[in-house]
């Protein structure tokens, strides 16, 4: 699955709000872009989406059944 698909899935499930999934999309999205980019370059961008995924924390807690 490439970024636009997995964009178009987002949009279909109305996921679009989940933010773990736009992490993922992220992810998809540099992996595509490697080629194209500097090590330093996707270093930063990778560490970038690392420190966002870290900083969701544990918001789910309590509320599994609702969001997974």
């Amino acid at each position: 699955m490439d970024s636009t698909q997995l964009a178009q899935y987002l949009e279909a499930t109305d996921s679009i709000a989940k933010p773990w999934l736009l992490v993922q999309l992220r992810l998809k999205k540099l992996e595509e872009r490697r080629a194209s980019l500097s090590q330093d370059v996707y270093f930063n961008e990778l560490a970038d989406i690392h420190q966002d995924l870290m900083n969701l924390g544990e918001w789910w807690r309590g509320i599994e059944d609702e969001v997974f």
